[in-house]
């Protein structure tokens, strides 16, 4: 505790106040170990984490440190999807690693066990744990059990696929009710592999997690034991001094970013890995996403990507078992919370090879799951997920139809105006512009709900949610805020996609649209008040990760 203040003379204060909550003199000679906790009843993936905060705090007594708690927020995607709230969602995660930031320097804690669930919640406390450089460990939630839908297993998204039908007349009012009944049976983060259960991962790929820990599913006592093991190996990383930045290291971040790709990881990824690693002091640009890509195999197929959800994946041995398969191309001299190198540590984890992983010998595609694409329409850099592609449709060429935001989207899809062969073009919805990048779930699910997800493309300065599939290009750079060509599109417009060229490009001679950029009003932030006018002033844009920077 900086100058160990528990046990000096001038700690006596400290002490004092310690002492009011019950704890004594054989606690303060042992390091203080704060549990970070953003359990809630508000969100399902968080609904369970109380349980898992006991058992780490347990494990923390066991291995002989001081446990204390402290909570931060952890946002629904979910719940906060389709309406204002979700300008919200994205800028939580710089607020969760600011907010535990504050906590542990304020009280000069020793060592962080991360407990958290859900989409920008394991990246806030990753993004904290860099910028803290202290010993962390994380502890997540677990994926939900699966649903049941029209006799499949499926997800969350299942409910608003279904709205999208009873919209369309093709199924009931008790048909949708049924629909959201049986799609989310019980808490944890959602069965498929979207933002939350990428992040997961990803954090047992950095080394930031226990191995064989991110995809135990939520209602499995393993996933109680593994919270306990975690309080006593964050004790463990305190005596070592093995800090967060000596786990996070440049090979790290690229281990990460290769366990990403190989799983047809979701799209935010590419928001937060930047994030993460620029807290630990190391350039990983965007562009690396696409460079470790294309020698990178997509050795996994899950959830939307398939049939297959995440307790699928965890039995086919999760990241672990992909981690093994990687090992030639990975930093296998990485450490992790274990102690261990990379090699040590999934030196014996064999995937059990099937539908939902294969050997990297016989991958399910020879390059990874994400895809960085530029072109006319998209300067800077756009991002695409060919994992979620219909073969059909990885080139593709089409007529624009511009809509000003996700509401207008939504109602164009249900009322009929979008038709096979349309170039969606949802704009105003970046990172300054939106502001805070909304996630275009809700458009995409409208699409697949009328029949139209094979058909139609989706291109936004917004970003998606790791549970979509189809055409969808988002993060374009430069935002239409920031005036890229993106704010010059018009209807009826050709733009065309190739997903192999890696380019998206709107056929529109460069001359006309430097002439309709210069005749746009200037842009005024659409909320000038509160914590997002704060944000649209101070965000990156979503090419560095849309972090907040002076």
């Amino acid at each position: 505790m900086g100058t160990r203040m528990l046990e000096a003379p001038e700690g006596a204060l400290v002490r004092s106040l310690y002492r009011s909550m019950g704890y004594g003199d054989p606690d303060f000679a042992k390091p203080v170990i704060a549990v970070v906790n953003s359990a809630s009843t508000v969100c399902p993936g968080h609904y369970h984490l109380p349980a898992l905060a006991l058992q780490a705090r347990q494990g923390i007594a066991e291995g002989g440190g001081m446990p204390v708690e402290f909570g931060t927020i952890g946002p629904c995607d979910g719940i906060a999807q389709g309406h204002d709230g979700m300008r919200y969602i994205l800028p939580c995660r710089d607020l969760i690693a600011a907010d535990i930031e504050m906590m542990a320097r304020a009280h000069l804690i020793e060592g962080l066990v991360l407990v958290g669930s859900c989409d920008k919640i394991i990246p806030g406390m990753l993004m904290a744990a860099a910028r803290l450089d202290l010993p962390a460990i994380v502890v997540v939630g677990g994926p939900m059990q699966p649903g049941c839908v029209k006799g499949k297993h499926c997800d969350s998204s299942s409910a608003q696929i279904a709205y999208a039908e009873y919209r369309a007349g093709s199924i009931t009012r008790e048909q949708l009710r049924q629909a959201e009944i049986d799609a989310t049976p019980g808490p944890g983060s959602c069965s498929m592999l979207g933002t939350a259960n990428t992040m997961c991962c990803i954090a047992e790929a950095l080394g930031m997690a226990l191995p064989l820990s991110a995809t135990i599913p939520a209602i499995d006592a393993a996933r109680l034991y593994s919270a306990r093991e975690s309080g006593r190996q964050a004790v463990e990383l305190v005596r070592r001094g093995l800090t967060a930045r000596r786990i996070m290291t440049r090979g790290a971040i690229e281990n990460a970013i290769r366990l990403c790709l190989a799983i047809g990881g979701s799209t935010n990824a590419a928001l937060h890995m930047p994030a993460i690693a620029a807290e630990s002091g190391i350039d990983a640009p965007l562009q690396l996403f696409d460079d470790l890509g294309r020698t990178t195999p997509t050795l996994a197929r899950i959830l939307p990507s398939s049939e297959w959800d995440m307790v699928d994946f965890h039995g086919a041995g999760g990241v672990a078992g992909v981690m093994h398969e990687l090992m030639p191309l990975l930093d296998s001299e990485a450490l992790t919370v274990t102690g261990r190198t990379v090699r040590e540590t999934f030196a014996d984890t064999k995937p059990v090879v099937g539908p939902v992983v294969r050997p990297a010998a016989e991958p399910f595609a020879r390059t990874g799951g994400l895809a960085v694409l530029r072109g006319s329409l998209a300067p800077g850099t756009a991002v695409a997920r060919p994992a979620a592609v219909l073969e059909h449709m990885r080139r593709f060429r089409g007529p624009a139809r511009v809509l000003e935001s996700e509401e207008a989207a939504c109602e164009a899809i249900l009322t009929g105006k979008i038709r096979p062969g349309d170039v969606m073009v949802i704009r105003n919805e970046g990172p300054r512009g939106g502001p805070g990048m909304r996630e275009m779930f809700t458009p995409l699910k409208a699409l697949e709900g009328v029949g139209l997800l094979d058909a139609v493309a989706l291109v936004t300065d917004g970003r998606f949610s790791g549970s979509n599939k189809g055409l969808f290009i988002g993060h374009v750079v430069p935002e239409a805020a920031d005036r890229g060509p993106i704010a010059a599109v018009r209807d009826g417009d050709a733009i065309e996609i190739d997903i192999e060229a890696r380019r998206v490009d709107l056929d529109v001679p460069s001359d006309e649209v430097v002439a309709r950029l210069s005749a746009l009003p200037p842009f005024e932030p659409p909320v000038k008040s509160g914590f997002l006018g704060i944000y649209s002033q101070l965000v990156r844009p979503a090419s560095e990760g849309a972090m907040l920077r002076a």
